[in-house]
């Protein structure tokens, strides 16, 4: 019965996931680096949910104009209530860009410990945009 339940009580309204985000400048000698042009970002997402059952969540990093290396990577991880998940991407860029940070509630299995990982009915998909000023 229990795994009726939890599709049921992991709708919209009772799943809350709260982004943080912080993006700043990673201190180094650029001229000393093998981008001397190019100024060094460090992004740091951190995900928490208040519901009581776990979850795999996948986060990846979209930009307009496009940003390569390790800005591209994705990161699945089981996030449960009492254990908040963080996420870095460290990245160069000489330009001004559009960034959405997206994450994912995915149906994917050996990621949470638990059997049972919730996956809402509706409202799989969080996202917020920002632009990342380059002057």
């Amino acid at each position: 019965m229990r795994s009726l339940q939890l599709p049921l009580r992991a709708g919209p309204a009772a799943l809350l996931l709260v982004l943080c985000l912080q993006l700043g400048f990673n201190k180094r000698n650029l001229r000393e680096g093998f981008f001397p042009n190019q100024e060094i970002f460090t992004l740091k997402l951190k995900v928490q949910t208040e519901l009581r059952e776990c979850m795999v969540v996948k986060a990846h990093l979209q930009s307009n104009p496009q940003i390569e290396g390790s800005f591209n990577y994705k990161f699945t991880r089981c996030l449960c209530e009492d254990n908040p998940v963080t996420f870095f991407w460290d990245f160069q860029t000489n330009r001004t860009a559009k960034i959405a940070i997206v994450v994912d509630i995915i149906n994917e299995k050996n990621i949470c410990v638990e059997d049972i990982s919730v996956v809402p009915n509706e409202a799989n998909r969080y996202y917020t945009v920002r632009t990342l000023f380059i002057g």
